[in-house]
């Protein structure tokens, strides 16, 4: 991380920040900065504009003259393109001039942006304004101080209204809110000022895994019936078709008196024959 020094209101140093560099130590991506401008100035604008076509300027109902037989050229409404107060062709309609632009590139823009001004050395960080009562002549003699000249981008918190109302006057400074900085005001303003408690900052990468979702009560029910089941060898489940098989094979099977009874039969009839 690169080393800030820190200013105070009257320009003197008040110890050292270091830069994060996910926010201030990137490489400018230029092209991503273009399109991210491109798309932001494009929202700006309203898209009302609206010409009308021959259909709907008025007048022109009836063909001026016949077809043949004049000289001229044939025409069926003195409101055709050509003709003075006629309607415009292919003119501009309201539309919307929005663009799609995913939030990890304007976030990435605003990066390369801040990092850009860290590597020309256009970032100050200061400790606190100090300004009680909203005077424009201390806001000039802070920024006297720092010497800063130009172009300044100052960025303040929400409980720093005295000094938003002290720069606000001043031609050349561009007052903003941490939560509205953009790559598009960053780049327009030559210097970027920040306070150390609106300085930002990369967001933090958790090491820890996410826990596992809890198991359901029935879930717990049953590995615990299996638990207790293992532990003494067998589940119940598995005694009770057991026994219901051996039954079923005892019906199944026929017995010995059966069996014998069968041939004995089979010699009486052989002999009476």
């Amino acid at each position: 991380m690169a080393a800030l020094t820190v200013k105070t209101a009257a320009g003197k140093d008040s110890g050292t920040i270091e830069l994060d560099d996910e926010v201030f130590g990137v490489q400018p991506n230029v092209p991503l900065m273009h399109q991210v401008v491109t798309a932001q100035l494009a929202a700006r604008r309203s898209g009302t504009q609206s010409t009308k076509t021959r259909s709907e300027v008025a007048g022109g109902g009836r063909k001026p003259y016949s077809q043949k037989g004049t000289g001229n050229a044939r025409q069926g409404s003195i409101r055709a393109p050509h003709f003075s107060g006629g309607g415009v062709a292919l003119g501009p309609k309201p539309r919307s001039y929005d663009q799609k632009t995913p939030k990890k590139m304007v976030r990435a823009a605003l990066r390369s942006a801040l990092s850009d001004r860290a590597g020309e050395g256009k970032v100050v960080v200061v400790d606190s304004w100090g300004i009680e009562t909203p005077r424009t002549k201390d806001a000039k003699a802070a920024l006297d101080a720092l010497g800063i000249t130009g172009t300044v981008l100052v960025v303040v918190g929400r409980d720093d209204a005295a000094a938003a109302l002290s720069f606000r006057n001043l031609p050349k400074v561009q007052i903003i809110g941490p939560r509205e900085l953009n790559a598009y005001d960053v780049l327009c303003n030559e210097w970027v000022v920040f306070t150390k408690d609106v300085l930002p900052a990369g967001t933090p990468v958790s090491a820890e895994q996410p826990s596992k979702p809890a198991k359901s009560a029935k879930t717990a029910e049953g590995s615990a019936s299996d638990g207790a089941d293992a532990a003494r060898g067998g589940s119940a489940a598995d005694d009770e078709p057991a026994s219901k098989k051996g039954s079923a094979s005892d019906e199944a099977a026929p017995s010995a008196d059966q069996t014998s009874a069968a041939p004995a039969s089979s010699e009486a009839e052989e002999e009476e024959k």
